[in-house]
């Protein structure tokens, strides 16, 4: 996925600010981090590897070499950011999140016309170079953004440092959000909100789909306006978003505890305790015993000071061994007890099958299962949330190919829950992973905790809605 910050500050040094900014977005990456001012003496840039180290610790000397009234920020799961570039526009620094399905057309015509690449890693084309590339194509930062967003499959929000200020742009259809926040003397803009409260910052405004915005020291000038076509990701609430974010105004934390609670209605499934799958799973939890007015507890709690995400390395061992290790069962908690536990999702289902082992193990009599969100049968088209290599490996996918013999093209029959395919479906996801029972939310009722209407929610990865 990704994450990115930027700041302006009209007197004052802003690294400070842009350093904890930033790392307030490490949930969402852990692989690059990088950090760029722009001073009187010209840029400044550092970027760290922070696969086996945290972001903080890895720029805490750094910055203390760094000074500037304005920057920018990343945490990237993929490639290196920000990049430093010379152009007929001017000499500017760059960050970007999010996936470019058709990025080797779109560098083949860039190479046809004359341009090159130098950010090269594995043999594959830096997407963030790529973007700065197309930009640098316009006769201005407005058009060369708008000529990114109109030519990219996928999604782009972008931050573009330059002497002046930033410009910030939201991706087209809104799939990734962009806030702007406000302080005396200083704006910001984040992915996440929660890097806004103890940095002093207040929210001024929510980009729309597609606007761009300049942040200079005097305030914001509107470039692009927003277009009317929001699709801004529906996983951003149940999973990778962070809990005291918002996004369109709508709190992420307060959106699982109603997951929670829709999971909970109509629902009479007689257990001892209610708890979910640290952490993303815990409000959903809260949500659910809250409704059902059955006790909450915690019957695994998690090691957080060593043990970074699991998803996100690329290695399945490696997510494995992270997985078992950061979760530890609490024996008093499990044994001769019917528990009930609420997951954001169930992606592969590879690690949720081990988990779910463990608490036999520890004399669990029930285990049920109920995911905040509907099964997860499209590859997502517009973010990088997920490692999963093929749809394949989505539990959705592998459950309809052990059921019918094959791989199905589209699965779309296999959405609706009131049908028998769903149905079957979820019952050989049931008995792979080993539950006493396995109910998803319905989409519907998903759409409801978050508060928008349906058709301003990317909701492709459950019924190809996008």
């Amino acid at each position: 996925m990704g994450g990115i910050f930027g700041v302006v500050s009209e007197n004052k040094d802003c690294v400070k600010h842009l350093f904890y900014g930033t790392d307030y977005h490490s949930h969402l990456g852990v692989v690059r981090g990088g950090l760029a001012v722009k001073n009187s003496g010209g840029f400044q840039r550092f970027i760290k590897n922070i696969t086996k180290t945290q972001f903080r610790s890895k720029f805490e000397k750094d910055i203390k070499k760094m000074h500037g009234n304005k920057g920018i920020g990343v945490i990237s799961d993929y490639d290196d950011q920000p990049l430093i570039i010379g152009s007929h526009l001017g000499v500017f620094a760059i960050c970007t999140v999010g996936k470019i399905n058709n990025i080797d057309d779109l560098a083949k015509e860039a190479l046809q016309n004359g341009s090159h690449f130098s950010e090269m890693h594995g043999g594959e084309i830096n997407p963030t170079e790529l973007v700065a590339t197309i930009i640098s194509q316009g006769n201005s930062f407005e058009e060369g953004i708008q000529k990114v967003q109109n030519m990219i499959d996928g999604s782009c929000s972008i931050l573009i440092l330059i002497n002046k200020g930033i410009y910030a742009a939201r991706d087209k259809f809104g799939r990734t959000p962009l806030i702007i926040g406000e302080k005396t003397g200083s704006f910001a803009v984040t992915m996440e909100t929660c890097a806004f409260p103890n940095l002093g910052y207040k929210i001024n405004k929510y980009l729309g789909p597609g606007e761009v915005v300049f942040i200079n020291k005097n305030g914001l000038e509107q470039k692009i306006p927003p277009g009317e076509l929001l699709r801004i990701c529906g996983f951003l609430w149940v999973y990778y978003g962070y809990p005291a974010s918002s996004y369109e105004n709508i709190n992420v934390e307060v959106v699982r505890y109603k997951c929670g609670s829709f999971l909970a209605k109509n629902n009479d499934t007689k257990v001892d305790l209610v708890a979910g799958i640290p952490d993303s799973g815990t409000a959903h939890g809260l949500g659910y015993a809250s409704e059902a007015k059955i006790p909450f507890s915690r019957p695994f709690v998690k090691y957080t000071p060593t043990w970074p995400r699991s998803f996100m390395p690329q290695d399945q061992s490696i997510r494995d061994e992270v997985a078992k290790m950061k979760l530890i069962p609490i024996k008093e908690l499990i044994d001769q007890k019917r528990l009930l536990f609420c997951e954001d999702s169930i992606v592969r289902g590879t690690q949720l099958k081990k988990t779910i082992q463990r608490l036999y193990e520890y004399g669990a009599k029930e285990v049920h299962m109920r995911p905040a969100c509907p099964p997860l049968v499209y590859s997502c088209k517009f973010l990088n949330f997920s490692r999963s290599r093929s749809e394949l490996d989505l539990a959705g996918r592998w459950a309809i190919k052990e059921l019918i013999g094959s791989d199905i093209e589209d699965p779309v029959e296999y959405t609706d829950p009131d049908s028998d395919k769903f149905r079957s479906m979820v019952d050989i996801i049931r008995k792979r992973l080993g539950l006493t029972s396995l109910k998803y939310q319905r989409l519907e009722n998903l759409v409801k905790a978050i508060g928008l209407p349906k058709e301003k929610i990317c909701t492709y990865c459950w019924d190809k809605s996008g």
